[in-house]
C-alpha cells in the first residue's frame, strides 16, 4: 500500500517537471526563431545605430541590451514610450542638458568597486564622482526651477521627474572632493600639511640636486665632452658617450658599446636617496588623503551607485527621444488586441491616448519610412555636401529620398498577400512593417505620421530569404519550409509573421497550393497579422473566398519602366512580363505567341487589374485634392475668426475712445460755466452799487426768485435743457467710465436696486453682478455708482 501510494503521487510530480522542461524549451525555440528573425530584418543595425546617440560607454550598452530585450510586457512598452515623450517634452523645453558625455561612468564604476573594498581611490576616480555629483545636482536644479515656473511640467516630464528627484547628493562631499583633488585628478598641496612639507621638501633637495649636476658639468674643462643630465628611476644621473673619461667618480647604471654610459656621481648619491625618501613621503601623504576621501565616500556609496545607475538610465532614454526626433520619427498608438481583435488602452498619456470605439483599422502605419533606408540616404547626404567633387550630386541626392510606403491594415484582415515585380520593394515594406513593430514595442518613435496605430506584437517572425539570410538553407525549399513550419509552431494569437516569397523554390502549382494551404492555417488559428509577398497568381484569389484576406501590389511604371516603391491597397498585383518584353523590342511574333500561350482568360484580368489600378489611383488623386481644399478650408475659417476677433477689438477700442472724447467734451463745457458762474459771483459782490442798485438788485431777486418759482412749474427752455443735459451726460459718462472694484455697490436702473459686483472684465467693458440669487452680466454703461 505504501509502494502504491508513493506511485500515484510521484507520478503528477513528473508530468508537472516534464510539462516545464517542455515549457522551457519551447520558450528557449521561440527565442532563438525571434533572434534568426530580428537578424534576418537587421534590427542589430538598428539598436546599434540608436545605441550611437547615447553618450556614455554604459549608456551604449545598455540600450543595446534594452532593445534586444524580447520579454516586454504590453505596460513595460507603454512605460518605455512615456520614457521617450517625457525625454522629447525635455529637449523642447530648453533648459534641461541630458548629455552626458562629460561623464566617465566606467571610472565612477570602477571608484565605487575599490570604495566598497576599502581600496584607496586615484585622484581621477575622485574627479569622475565629482562630475557625477554635480551633474546630477544641475539637473535637480533646473528641474526644480521649471516646475516652480510652471507646475505642469511636473506631470509633463514623468516619470523622469521621479527619477530626477531621487537623486540624493551630498553636497559636503563635492566640497571635500573639490578642496583636494585638483582638475586634472592630481591631489592638491593644501590637501594636508604633511602633503605640503614633503612636497615642499622634495622641491627644495631636487633643487640641490639640479645644482650638484650642474656644477659637475661645468667642471668638465674638455671641449668635446657631451654631458648630459637624465632621471632614471627617480635619481638624478649624468649621461656619459661611448669613450669619453671623466674627473668625476660614480656609480655605473648602464653601459652600451656605442651608445654611451649613465653614471650616478658619489657626490649626488646621498641627496638621491633622500630625494626617494621625501618622495615616499610625498606618496604616502597623498593616498592618506585619498583614503580619508574614501572612507567618506562611503557614506554616500549607495546614494552614488543610484545616481549613476539612473544616470545611464537618463542617457538610454534620452537616446531613444535624440533618434526619434533627428530622424523625424513619431510616437506611436500602441493597443493591446484581445481575442476579439479588439483594442484596450489602460493608460491615458501620449504614448498611449485613448483610440476611437469604432477603431477600424487592425494596423495604421501611414507614411512610413525603413529606417535603414532613411539613415542611408542621410549619410550619402552628408558626404556629398563635404566633398567638393560631389556638390553637385546634392541635389539630386535631396531630391532622392526613400518612397514611403502606407499600411493600412482593416480591423478583419489578418492576411495580406503583396504581389509585383522583383525589386519592386516587397521585401523593404516586409522589413518596415517589422521593424516598425519592433520599435514601437521597444519604447522608440516610429518613422511614420504622427496618427500611426500599431497593436502590440508579443514576437515577430520573418522568413526572409535574401542575401542577408543567416543560414543558406533559407534559400532552399526545404529550408524555406522548416522556418515557417517552426514558426508556425511556435507563433501566437499576438504574433507579427512576415514571409517572403511564399511556396517558392519549387513546382509553380505544387509551391502555389502550399502557400494557399500555410496562409489560410495562419488566418484560422495563427497570429493575428501575417504579411507574405509571392508571384503565385492562386494566392491573389483567396480575398474573393476569405474575408481575412487582403490583397495588395508593388505599383509598376510601364511608361518608364520602373517601379514607383508605391503600395496599392485592394489591388492585385498583375504579370508585367510580356508587355514590358514587348516594349523592349522583343519580336511581335514572340511577344503574339506568348499572348496565346499565356491565355485570353488572363489578359483579360490583367485588363481588369489596370482599371482598377487606374480607379485606385484617380481615387487618390481625388482624395488628395479633396484633402488639399479641406486644409485650405480650414485656414480660411482660421483667417475669418482672426479677422473677426480683430474687428470686435477694433469696434471696442472706438467706442471707448468716443466715450472718452464725449468725456472730455463735458468736462470742458462743466470747467467754463463754473468759470462764468464765478465772475458773475465776484460781479454782484462789489460794494460799491448805491441803494438804487441795491434796491432794484433786491427787485430784481425777487423777481427773480418768482421768475424761477415759475420755472420750476413750467418746461425747460431748449437752453435750459442742453445745459442740464450736458451736466447729467457728463457725470454719468465719467461715472460709467470709470469701472467699479469687485465689492462694490452700484445701481441697475433697469432692475431698479442696487447689486453687488462679482467680477469686471476691463476689456470687454463688461461685469458680473449679484442680484438676489440671480448672477448677471451687465455692460459698465448699464450701472451707476452709487
Amino acid at each position: 500500500m505504501l509502494s502504491c501510494a508513493i506511485t500515484i503521487s510521484a507520478s503528477p510530480i513528473i508530468t508537472v517537471r516534464k510539462w516545464k522542461q517542455r515549457q522551457r524549451q519551447r520558450q528557449t525555440v521561440s527565442a532563438s526563431i525571434q533572434h534568426d528573425s530580428l537578424r534576418v530584418l537587421e534590427w542589430d543595425k538598428l539598436c546599434d545605430l540608436v545605441a550611437s546617440f547615447a553618450t556614455t560607454s554604459l549608456g551604449r550598452q545598455a540600450l543595446k541590451d534594452q532593445l534586444w530585450s524580447l520579454n516586454q510586457t504590453f505596460e513595460g512598452s507603454l512605460a518605455l514610450l512615456k520614457e521617450t515623450n517625457a525625454a522629447v517634452e525635455m529637449r523642447k523645453h530648453g533648459a534641461f542638458r541630458l548629455y552626458l558625455g562629460h561623464l566617465d561612468a566606467m571610472l565612477v564604476q570602477t571608484a565605487i568597486q575599490h570604495a566598497r573594498r576599502s581600496v584607496p581611490q586615484i585622484g581621477s576616480e575622485a574627479r569622475a564622482v565629482l562630475a557625477l555629483l554635480q551633474c546630477a545636482e544641475t539637473l535637480q536644479g533646473d528641474l526644480k526651477a521649471a516646475i516652480k515656473e510652471d507646475k505642469d511640467w511636473h506631470d509633463r516630464f514623468m516619470p523622469l521627474t521621479e527619477v530626477i528627484m531621487e537623486f540624493v547628493i551630498n553636497r559636503s562631499l563635492i566640497k571635500a572632493i573639490e578642496q583636494v583633488v585638483d582638475e586634472d585628478g592630481s591631489i592638491k598641496d593644501s590637501a594636508s600639511p604633511a602633503l605640503r612639507q614633503a612636497r615642499q621638501q622634495v622641491q627644495v633637495i631636487d633643487r640641490k640636486v639640479q645644482q650638484l649636476m650642474e656644477s659637475i658639468i661645468r667642471n668638465e674643462k674638455s671641449e668635446t665632452s657631451m654631458l648630459e643630465v637624465y632621471n632614471v628611476d627617480g635619481r638624478w644621473c649624468i649621461s656619459v658617450d661611448s669613450g669619453q673619461k671623466t674627473s668625476f667618480k660614480g656609480l655605473l647604471l648602464s653601459s652600451g658599446s656605442g651608445v654611451g654610459s649613465t653614471i650616478e656621481p658619489l657626490a649626488a648619491v646621498p641627496l638621491n636617496d633622500e630625494l626617494q625618501q621625501a618622495r615616499n613621503l610625498v606618496a604616502k601623504a597623498e593616498a592618506d588623503v585619498l583614503l580619508t576621501l574614501t572612507k567618506k565616500m562611503q557614506l554616500d556609496l549607495d546614494d552614488i551607485e543610484k545616481i549613476l545607475n539612473n544616470l545611464i538610465q537618463l542617457d538610454v532614454i534620452n537616446a531613444r527621444a535624440t533618434y526619434g526626433l533627428s530622424f523625424g520619427g513619431s510616437s506611436p498608438h500602441i493597443f493591446l488586441p484581445d481575442g476579439n481583435r479588439s483594442s484596450t488602452v489602460t493608460r491615458n498619456d501620449k504614448s498611449c491616448r485613448p483610440l476611437p470605439n469604432n477603431r477600424e483599422w487592425n494596423l495604421y502605419l501611414p507614411k512610413a519610412y525603413h529606417p535603414l533606408l532613411i539613415q542611408r540616404h542621410k549619410e550619402n547626404l552628408k558626404r556629398a555636401k563635404k566633398d567638393v567633387n560631389l556638390a553637385a550630386s546634392v541635389a539630386a541626392l535631396d531630391n532622392a529620398q526613400p518612397v514611403p510606403v502606407d499600411f493600412l491594415v482593416s480591423k478583419k484582415t489578418h492576411v495580406i498577400v503583396i504581389t509585383g515585380p522583383n525589386t519592386g520593394g516587397k521585401t523593404i515594406c516586409l522589413k518596415t512593417v517589422g521593424l516598425a513593430a519592433m520599435m514601437a514595442k521597444s519604447g522608440l518613435y516610429v518613422l511614420a505620421s504622427e496618427s500611426a496605430q500599431i497593436p502590440w506584437f508579443d514576437s515577430v517572425f520573418a522568413d526572409i530569404g535574401d542575401e542577408q539570410s543567416l543560414s543558406q538553407s533559407l534559400s532552399t525549399f526545404s529550408g524555406h519550409l522548416k522556418q515557417i513550419s517552426n514558426i508556425r509552431s511556435q507563433s501566437t494569437s499576438k504574433s507579427l509573421v512576415l514571409l517572403d516569397e511564399v511556396g517558392a523554390g519549387t513546382n509553380p502549382l505544387e509551391g502555389a497550393a502550399l502557400g494557399i494551404s500555410l496562409l489560410e492555417s495562419f488566418a484560422q488559428d495563427g497570429c493575428l497579422l501575417t504579411i507574405a509577398t509571392t508571384h503565385h497568381g492562386e494566392l491573389k484569389t483567396l480575398k474573393y473566398s476569405n474575408e481575412a484576406f487582403e490583397n495588395a501590389c508593388m505599383e509598376f511604371d510601364e511608361v518608364n519602366l520602373k517601379p514607383t516603391y508605391k503600395v496599392l491597397w485592394g489591388v492585385p498585383g498583375r504579370s508585367n512580363a510580356i508587355n514590358i518584353a514587348e516594349r523592349l523590342g522583343l519580336p511581335s511574333v514572340v511577344v503574339d505567341a506568348a499572348r496565346k500561350l499565356y491565355g485570353s482568360a488572363s489578359a483579360e484580368i490583367d485588363e481588369v487589374i489596370t482599371d482598377m489600378e487606374k480607379l485606385k489611383q484617380d481615387y487618390q488623386e481625388l482624395l488628395d485634392e479633396s484633402h488639399h481644399y479641406l486644409k485650405h478650408s480650414r485656414e480660411l475659417y482660421n483667417s475669418l475668426l482672426n479677422t473677426r476677433r480683430k474687428i470686435m477689438e477694433h469696434s471696442t477700442n472706438l467706442r471707448f475712445k468716443k466715450m472718452r472724447d464725449v468725456s472730455e467734451a463735458a468736462a470742458m463745457a462743466r470747467s467754463i460755466l463754473h468759470k462764468k458762474v464765478r465772475e458773475l459771483d465776484d460781479s454782484a459782490k462789489q460794494p460799491s452799487q448805491n441803494n438804487k442798485v441795491s434796491k432794484n438788485s433786491h427787485s430784481s431777486a425777487t423777481d427773480k426768485s418768482q421768475t424761477a418759482a415759475e420755472a420750476d412749474n413750467k418746461e425747460p427752455t431748449i437752453a435750459d435743457r442742453s445745459a442740464s443735459t450736458v451736466k447729467v451726460f457728463n457725470q454719468s459718462s465719467s461715472d460709467k467710465l470709470k469701472l467699479p472694484n469687485v465689492g462694490d455697490m452700484v445701481h441697475v436702473s433697469s432692475l431698479g436696486k442696487k447689486v453687488t459686483v462679482l467680477k469686471v472684465d476691463s476689456s470687454k467693458g463688461e461685469i458680473v453682478v449679484q442680484a438676489g440669487n440671480m448672477k448677471l452680466k451687465l455692460k459698465v454703461t448699464d450701472i451707476q455708482r452709487s
